[in-house]
């Protein structure tokens, strides 16, 4: 029977030097400048975003397909999210949740389109989004942002969020702690969700070609192994469905990511609308 190939579904997580560069030192904390091929997918997205919007930043009356890709990308994040939930006073930050939106999509989008040649053994592109610190770095920065720029705008006041209104004192004793932990609980969640939805897609993805590359090589060596071939072009099947699957889990978390950090600027937007 034919040796088939060891098939390690993380190892497409691992991360590998593209570039070495040299590393310098802040205190004890010493930073590796190298070029990564996590570093590398995001400069990649980076640039295809920068030159998808420079080619279709246009004022045409009548919009091309790229002028109404953008506008539709751009409509997504301020009639649908910016505009019913923090309303008029949101519009200033569109740019950050749109590019936010945008980044993440993007990173989705050429991790699984671009997963195909990992499974034929040459690395195209990296699941950067499959990585927790990459996750939690976006899910941070978001978070603390927001809230600092509640303090920056509502000064100590903005504490009495954590405080809800017309608690009894004795209750707030409880309700305060809960309320904190909760609110600073977020980041872990909002990293966690997108990390856990690619990196699971992912897995599965890559586990369905070990399964055709397995069973295929057993079913091509002839014989009683020829009956393996079905369960080979059935593993096939599965990769194209769950690829198109997975492209919308792709779409829908970056919505989510974008959503979620709509819900926890709306708090800063409209402080003191129901408390």
């Amino acid at each position: 029977m034919a040796q088939t190939p060891a098939i390690d579904p993380m190892e497409q997580f691992a991360i590998h030097k593209i570039v070495e560069l040299p590393s310098f030192h802040i205190g004890g904390l010493t930073v590796d400048m190298s070029i990564t091929n996590s570093v590398a997918s995001m400069i990649a997205c980076a640039i295809l975003l920068v030159a998808f919007f420079a080619l279709t930043a246009r004022r045409e009356v009548v919009p091309n397909r790229g002028q109404a890709a953008a506008e539709a990308l751009y409509n997504v994040i301020d009639r649908v999210l910016v505009g019913p939930i923090l309303g008029p006073d949101g519009r200033q930050y569109v740019p950050y949740l749109l590019t936010l939106f945008v980044f993440i999509l993007v990173l989705n989008l050429m991790s699984v389109l671009l997963l195909f040649g990992n499974l034929a053994g040459v690395s195209l592109a990296f699941a950067v989004t499959s990585q927790i610190a990459v996750t939690a770095t976006l899910a941070v920065i978001t978070f603390f942002s927001i809230f600092i720029l509640g303090f920056v705008k509502h000064g100590p006041k903005f504490l009495t969020l954590f405080a809800p209104s017309g608690m009894p004192k004795v209750m707030l004793l409880f309700m305060v702690p809960i309320e904190m932990l909760s609110y600073f609980i977020r980041p872990v969640t909002l990293a966690l969700r997108l990390f856990g939805n690619m990196l699971g897609g992912h897995v599965v993805l890559s586990l369905f070609g070990s399964f055709v590359v397995a069973l295929g090589i057993i079913g091509l060596a002839g014989g009683i192994g020829a009956a393996f071939l079905i369960p080979s072009a059935l593993s096939f099947a599965m990769i194209v469905i769950l690829t198109g699957l997975e492209l919308v889990v792709a779409a829908l978390q970056a919505f989510v990511f974008a959503a979620l950090a709509t819900v926890y600027l709306n708090e800063v937007v409209n402080f003191g609308h129901g408390h």
